[in-house]
C-alpha cells in the first residue's frame, strides 16, 4: 500500500491525464451513438458493454496478486453493484435518447460530474465549501449554454420518462466514480469482468423489454465496436485511474468539459452549424473547474 501510495505522489500528471482521455471519448459518444442508431437502445447498449469487456481484457491487470481480494462483505457491491451501475448509466443514457428530445436529455445527463464533485467533497468534508458550490454551478452553466437554448426553444416536451432515465444515467455516473475512490475495490483490474456482467444485465433487459430484432448492419456494428472499446472500454480503465488519483476530487472536474467537445465533435463532423456559445461555454467550464478545485 505505500509503494503505491508513492508511485501515485510521483506520477503527479498521470491521474490528470487518464481523466482528460476518459473525457475526449466519452464526448464522442453523440456521434458514435448516431452511427448505430438503427439498433434499439438497450441492445446497443449490451452490445457497446460486451465490445468495452473484450477490449479492457488486455489491458487490465491481473488481479490475483497479493492483497488483490476483496474486503469481506465488499464482494456483492463490487460484482453486482458496479456492474449495475455500469448497466443503468449506459443504458439510462441511450434510451433517454431515443424517448426525449436528445438535447433536453443531454442537459439532465450532463450534470452527473456536478453530482460527483458534490458528492466527493461532502464525503471528504463533511459540508460543501461555498467555492465548491458555487464552481460546479458555474462549470454547468457552460454545459447548459450549449443545450439549453435548443430544449426550451419548443419547450420541454412532456417526455418525462425519458427525462427520468436521464436523470438515472446521470446518477448512475456519479456513484460509479465514487465507487472508482474506494482503494481496496481496485475496480480497473476487474474491468472486463464488470463490463461482461453489464452487458449480460443489459441483454436481459433488451430481450425482456425490446424483443427479438434482425442482425445490425456492417455499419452498426462498426459503430457499436468503436462505442464500446473508446468511450465504455478504455475510458473506463483511464476514469478508474484518474479516480485513484490523491487529486481526484480536482482532475475530476475535467469531466464538465464532456458536453463542451461533444459539441466541438458534432460541429467538426458537419452534424452541427458554429455557433458562438461554444467559446463562452469553454470559459465557463474552464473557470468553474478551476473555481471548484480550490
Amino acid at each position: 500500500m505505500q509503494l503505491h501510495a508513492s508511485r501515485l505522489i510521483r506520477s503527479p500528471w498521470l491521474g490528470g491525464s487518464a481523466a482528460a482521455l476518459a473525457v475526449v471519448l466519452w464526448a464522442l459518444v453523440p456521434l458514435l451513438v448516431a452511427g448505430a442508431g438503427e439498433l434499439p437502445p438497450l441492445r446497443l447498449a449490451a452490445l457497446a458493454l460486451l465490445a468495452g469487456a473484450l477490449g479492457t481484457l488486455p489491458m487490465a491487470r491481473g488481479g490475483k496478486r497479493r492483497g488483490a481480494r476483496l474486503p469481506r462483505g465488499h464482494g456483492v457491491m463490487v460484482h453486482a453493484g458496479v456492474p449495475l451501475l455500469m448497466a443503468g448509466a449506459v443504458g439510462a443514457c441511450f434510451a433517454s435518447f431515443s424517448l426525449a428530445p436528445p438535447a433536453e436529455a443531454a442537459l439532465i445527463t450532463y450534470t452527473w460530474p456536478v453530482l460527483f464533485l458534490l458528492a466527493s467533497r461532502w464525503r471528504v468534508l463533511g459540508r460543501l465549501p461555498l467555492d465548491t458550490l458555487g464552481g460546479a454551478l458555474l462549470a454547468f452553466s457552460g454545459a447548459a449554454l450549449l443545450v439549453a437554448p435548443q430544449a426550451l426553444a419548443g419547450g420541454f416536451s412532456g417526455a418525462w420518462v425519458g427525462y427520468g432515465l436521464a436523470l438515472v444515467a446521470a446518477l448512475c455516473w456519479a456513484l460509479y466514480s465514487l465507487a472508482c475512490q474506494v482503494p481496496g475495490w481496485r475496480l480497473g483490474e476487474r474491468m472486463p469482468h464488470l463490463l461482461l456482467t453489464a452487458s449480460i444485465m443489459t441483454g436481459i433487459a433488451s430481450l425482456l423489454l425490446e424483443g427479438v430484432s434482425e442482425l445490425p448492419s456492417p455499419p452498426a456494428l462498426l459503430a457499436t465496436a468503436a462505442l464500446g472499446l473508446g468511450p465504455y472500454g478504455i475510458a473506463m480503465l483511464a476514469w478508474d485511474r484518474a479516480m485513484r488519483d490523491p487529486q481526484a476530487q480536482r482532475v475530476g472536474n475535467l469531466a464538465h468539459a464532456v458536453p463542451v467537445l461533444a459539441t466541438l465533435f458534432l460541429v467538426l463532423a458537419g452534424v452541427t452549424a458554429p455557433d458562438w456559445r461554444l467559446p463562452v461555454a469553454a470559459v465557463l467550464v474552464l473557470a468553474g473547474s478551476m473555481t471548484a478545485s480550490r
